[in-house]
């Protein structure tokens, strides 16, 4: 597959459906979080398919690589939500047991990415 722009990444498309899965889920949160939780959770998910773009955007191997490990930060702080909402009842465990899936999931892909260019700058 030839790559003309991080659209074309598959660790980006990916990013921006847990994104999209994130909305929809958050939407289901008590209205007075909208500021608070609702708004973390957002923020947190669009920041991963974010900086993968921006990173790509850099069109630097170093630069790339950097903003692939804000991703991973993102990702991280956005599962750390994800819990605590299950565990104050925001939201079903059942639910969020699938979105962290998807982050596993793309974390896996996050970190394959990185190993991959490491391997070529070098």
């Amino acid at each position: 597959m030839e790559v003309n722009s991080y659209r074309d990444l598959k660790v980006w498309q990916k990013a921006v459906e847990l994104s999209v899965e994130c909305y929809k889920v958050t939407g289901e949160m008590p209205k007075s979080e909208i500021y608070g939780l609702t708004s973390q959770m957002r923020r947190a998910s669009v920041s991963v398919a974010a900086n993968i773009a921006e990173g790509y955007g850099r069109d630097n191997t170093g630069n790339l690589i950097q903003f692939l490990r804000m991703s991973q930060g993102s990702l991280k702080e956005l599962e750390t939500h994800l819990i605590i909402a299950s565990r104050i009842g925001y939201l079903e465990s059942e639910t969020v047991e699938n979105v962290l899936k998807r982050c596993d999931e793309l974390g896996k892909m996050l970190r394959s990415f990185i190993r991959t260019l490491q391997s070529t700058k070098q």
